[in-house]
C-alpha cells in the first residue's frame, strides 16, 4: 500500500517568504554600482533571509535531498533560525564530525512533483585585521589540532609540504608564513572560467600537473593545505555571495534574485595573537581575470591592488557562510562522501544528481535582505 502523503510547515516565516518571493522571482536585481576603493571595515551587522527551493522534475522512485543550512556562529556571522515547507519528509540533522548542519528530505516514490523550500536567516558583517593589535584569546590545542590535519583532497606530505616549505622559506612568525603562502597563491595560481561550479580543491593533483587553474575551491583549499603543511591551522569556508558589492566590484557580487551560481569558498588561518583571520586568495584571482575585459597579470593594479590588500586578513560581509566541513558522510547517503558541502545534493534510484547543474537538478536560491 502506498504511504500517505505527508507534507511538513515549520514556522510560518517559510509560507511567509514564498508569499513574497513567488518563485523566487520578486527580488529585482539591483543596479550596479560605480567601483571603487575595495576596503571593507567590521563593525555594521546585516541581517539576510536565504531562501533555496528543489522541485525534483522528473522523480524516479524514491529521492533524498540534503541542503546546507548555515551553521556559523562567530564574530563574523551569526546564524539563526531556519524553517521549511514541502511535501515529503524532513527533518534538521546535523554532520557529527564538523557540525555541518542540513535539511534532510525524503519523498516517497509516489509523490507525483517533490518540492521542498528552505529559508534561513543570518546576520554578517565585514572582516578587517588590525595588525597592530595581538589581543585575540587563544584557540584550544584540540581545535588548532583538528585543523592541521590532511584530508582526502587536502594532503598535508609529499609535493603539499615541499612547496609549502619552499613558499614560506625565510618566514620566522606564522603571520609572514601566512603572507607568503598567500603571495605564493595569488602569484602561481589562476582563474579558470572553464572549471565547473566551484571546482573540486583536490590540491595534490593540482600540484603534481602543474595545472593551477581553478576556482574558490581549488586555489583557498591550496592555500590552506600549504598552511596547513606548514604547521599553521587553517580551514576553508563554505558560502554564498548574497548581494552586491558595496564597493562595485562585479565579480565580487550576487545577485540576490537568483543565486544559483554565486557558491563562493573562503578561508581563514589561526596566527597567534590574531586568532582565526580571514582570507580570500581565490577572489583576487577572480578580480584579475574577470573584473575588466583584460585579464590583468599583476597585483599592482589599481583595480586589483586594494582587492589583493584586504583580502589578506578580512573579507566582505555580502557573503554566508555554511560551514567548514571536509570529508562529509551525508546521512542516509548511498553516495559517497563530499569533499565539501556547499551545494544542494540530492540522490533517487538513477543515482546522484549534478549539484553543479542547477537548471537540470531544478532548484533555485534567492536572498532579501531585512532593514531595521
Amino acid at each position: 500500500m502506498t504511504p500517505p502523503r505527508r507534507r511538513f510547515l515549520q514556522n510560518s516565516a517559510a509560507a511567509a517568504m514564498a508569499a513574497a518571493l513567488p518563485g523566487l522571482g520578486l527580488a529585482q536585481t539591483p543596479a550596479p554600482v560605480s567601483r571603487s576603493h575595495f576596503a571593507p571595515q567590521s563593525g555594521s551587522w546585516r541581517t539576510f533571509e536565504v531562501t533555496t527551493r528543489v522541485d525534483i522534475a522528473k522523480p524516479e522512485g524514491a529521492t533524498r535531498v540534503w541542503l546546507p543550512i548555515p551553521s556559523v556562529d562567530t564574530d563574523y556571522q551569526r546564524s539563526l533560525e531556519s524553517s521549511f515547507t514541502g511535501n515529503g519528509t524532513a527533518k534538521f540533522m546535523q554532520d557529527g564530525r564538523d557540525g555541518a548542519k542540513m535539511l534532510y528530505v525524503e519523498f516517497a516514490a509516489a509523490e507525483a512533483k517533490p518540492f521542498v523550500e528552505l529559508t534561513s536567516r543570518v546576520q554578517t558583517q565585514s572582516r578587517a585585521m588590525d595588525w597592530s593589535q595581538k589581543t585575540a584569546p587563544a584557540e584550544d590545542a584540540a581545535t588548532l589540532r583538528y585543523f592541521t590535519r590532511a584530508t582526502a583532497l587536502i594532503p598535508t606530505d609529499g609535493i603539499v609540504r615541499k612547496t609549502a616549505l619552499a613558499a614560506t622559506q625565510g618566514a620566522r612568525t606564522d603571520v609572514e608564513k601566512a603572507r607568503q603562502i598567500y603571495d605564493w597563491v595569488v602569484s602561481n595560481t589562476y582563474r579558470d572560467p572553464k572549471v565547473r561550479g566551484c571546482g573540486e580543491g583536490d590540491i595534490k593533483t593540482m600540484l603534481e600537473t602543474s595545472n593551477l587553474g581553478g576556482k574558490c575551491a581549488d586555489l583557498n583549499a591550496l592555500f590552506v593545505g600549504l598552511c596547513r603543511a606548514a604547521g599553521l591551522p587553517a580551514r576553508d569556508v563554505y558560502g554564498i555571495r548574497l548581494v552586491p558589492s558595496a564597493f562595485g566590484y562585479k565579480e565580487l557580487s550576487g545577485n540576490p534574485a537568483s543565486l544559483k551560481s554565486a557558491q563562493h569558498c573562503r578561508s581563514e588561518v589561526y596566527l597567534k595573537g590574531h586568532g582565526w583571520v580571514a582570507m580570500d586568495p581565490a577572489d583576487v584571482a577572480k578580480v584579475m581575470r574577470l573584473e575588466t575585459a583584460d585579464w590583468i597579470k599583476n597585483t599592482t593594479d589599481p583595480v586589483v591592488a586594494p582587492v589583493n590588500k584586504a583580502l589578506f586578513g578580512g573579507w566582505e560581509g555580502n557573503w554566508m557562510a555554511y560551514n567548514t566541513a571536509h570529508d562529509v558522510a551525508l546521512p542516509n547517503a548511498r553516495g559517497e562522501k563530499l569533499g565539501f558541502f556547499m551545494y544542494p545534493v540530492a540522490e533517487n534510484a538513477a543515482g546522484r544528481f549534478d549539484s553543479y547543474a542547477p537548471d537540470d537538478f531544478k532548484y533555485q536560491i534567492a536572498a532579501r535582505e531585512i532593514k531595521a
